[in-house]
């Protein structure tokens, strides 16, 4: 029993890290820190890269998109190397970051979309997977240059996937944030269906 005790608030506390860790907005440091204002009052809103690159700084937005992505893999990396390699662990951290970053304390709980944290936590869980749904995204954004098109088709295809690659232990995860992001793109949905929804590198 103490020992049950002791692994749940373990994974209280990996999950309290990586929240916190998934939480910090890059995207509006970054934008900020490179003079190009506050990122939610520039194009849609969003603290992502999408949004940093209509600002027209390539630079930043690939910073944005490096950063946000580190910030599932740090948090799935940390957790296996405290609990010596714990997958349920890494999985719940990588899990958190990605709600973090979702709803960040840091600004009061109006976050980004996910898809950067949700495929740098995929590439850490399994490097297979993540690969995978980042060429997934990078063969739809070619053929389609809609970003949020192609993060639907990446999140979708993740699932299956991981199924296929023998990940059952990661597949609740995945859909679960695969879910989210589906729920955080519906006014994208909307768009896409009309025809209105901004090409990749559009600028605001």
């Amino acid at each position: 029993m103490a020992d049950l005790h002791a692994e749940a608030m373990l994974l209280l506390a990996v999950a309290g890290l990586g929240y916190l860790l998934g939480s910090v907005p890059f995207g509006v440091v970054i934008t900020k820190a490179f003079g190009l204002g506050d990122l939610r009052k520039i194009g849609s809103g969003n603290i992502g890269a999408t949004n940093v690159l209509r600002t027209g700084n390539k630079a930043a937005a690939a910073a944005t998109l490096i950063l946000d992505g580190a910030k599932g893999a740090v948090a799935v990396l940390i957790a296996r190397a405290l609990l010596e390699g714990n997958d349920t662990a890494a999985v719940v951290a990588g899990g958190a970051a990605f709600i973090g970053h979702l709803y960040p304390v840091w600004l009061k709980f109006k976050g980004g979309k996910g898809v950067a944290t949700f495929l740098g936590t995929l590439i850490a869980l399994d490097w297979f997977l993540g690969l995978g749904a980042c060429g997934t995204w990078l063969i739809a954004a070619a053929v389609g240059r809609i970003s949020s098109l192609s993060a639907l088709v990446a999140a979708a295809g993740a699932v299956p996937l991981a199924y296929l690659l023998g990940d059952q232990a990661y597949m609740p995860v995945t859909a679960l944030m695969a879910v989210l992001i589906f729920v955080r793109h519906r006014a994208n949905i909307e768009r896409i269906l009309a025809g209105t929804e901004p090409r990749i590198g559009k600028k605001a």
